[in-house]
């Protein structure tokens, strides 16, 4: 089976002038911000990049990723594998361990297949609420969010303000998903193994599947749901998200 670096590792003509400036935006950040700014790293390949080059260019920003509880075992290896390649701790932030029983005990451990409303209620408690906790305090975060990874990401912004006026910085925005599979393969970074069994976005182990040839990048994302916005909560302004049900 051929590897995702071997597959997908296809360098856009500009891609040096990339590289560069992802760096020097995360060095001008890590400056501004002292002591307050994170990765929020869902430790997927383009959050290993950032990893990659933050730790290369010794910038002072802590790392930090939401272990909803519900994560592939090939995930929960990658923190090991980042704290032995780099010698940097990654935070773990989990959901409130009582409202996950109260909400499996009142809906059941697949609520997340039984409506949009549930599964929006199940990210909410399993993501966006560490989330708050996990930039509490915090000025500035870094995400691996690219304008080419779907319809809904078209539009992203270098350097934005998410709902609580923190800033919020994309590297990689204008990065293709050749850029970060080089940048991967020439820097021999690790990454997520699902990887090479066509996982292109991975999320919790119930919701996320494998791809097929021609299929969209985030059609393994809750692919059971009608086609729309494949998004979580975490990127997306609270005012345009639907009610979920407790």
């Amino acid at each position: 089976m051929e590897t995702a670096t071997a597959l997908y590792a296809r360098p856009s003509a500009d891609f040096d002038t990339r590289v560069a400036n992802a760096k020097s935006l995360l060095a001008r950040a890590a400056a501004a911000y002292p002591g307050a700014i994170v990765q929020a790293s869902s430790l997927g390949a383009e959050d290993q990049v950032i990893t990659d080059l933050m730790a290369r260019h010794r910038l002072p920003i802590a790392i930090a990723t939401l272990d909803t509880g519900k994560l592939h075992a090939e995930t929960l290896a990658l923190i090991d594998a980042v704290h032995e390649r780099y010698g940097l701790r990654i935070e773990r932030y989990r959901p409130v361990h009582e409202s996950v029983v109260a909400f499996v005990r009142r809906h059941g451990d697949d609520a997340m297949r039984q409506s949009v409303d549930l599964r929006k209620a199940c990210c909410a408690l399993r993501k966006v609420e560490p989330l708050g906790r996990m930039l509490a305090g915090r000025s500035a975060w870094i995400t691996g969010l690219r304008r080419e990874q779907s319809n809904d990401r078209a539009a992203v912004e270098f350097e934005g303000r998410d709902d609580a006026g923190r800033v919020k910085l994309s590297p990689l925005a204008d990065w293709t998903w050749g850029d970060v599979w080089h940048y991967l393969r020439e820097r021999d970074v690790p990454y997520n193994a699902l990887h090479d069994r066509f996982f292109p976005s991975i999320g919790c182990a119930p919701c996320t599947r494998a791809v097929a040839l021609g299929e969209d990048f985030r059609a393994g994302r809750w692919w059971w749901e009608q086609d729309g916005a494949k998004e979580c909560g975490l990127h997306v302004s609270a005012s345009a998200l639907a009610p979920a049900t407790p």
